[in-house]
């Protein structure tokens, strides 16, 4: 499983490199994760927080957004 992340972050690492408007995409994610990731941090049951973040994460993925 390691190996097919790293694989993927690879991929995307050289995407991004090689295009500016991927590089773009690839920043706002980031600051979107991070925000996320914060967010989660401070909540006090932060496996119920991950848990929502992840579904809703997957519900935009589904709808299209």
């Amino acid at each position: 499983m390691t190996m097919l992340l790293r694989q993927i972050a690879r991929y995307v690492a050289q995407k991004a490199a090689a295009d500016p408007r991927a590089r773009e995409i690839a920043l706002k994610a980031a600051q979107s994760a991070a925000d996320e990731a914060k967010h989660i941090a401070r909540q006090d049951d932060r496996a119920y927080a991950a848990g929502r973040a992840v579904r809703q994460a997957l519900n935009r993925l589904n709808n299209g957004r």
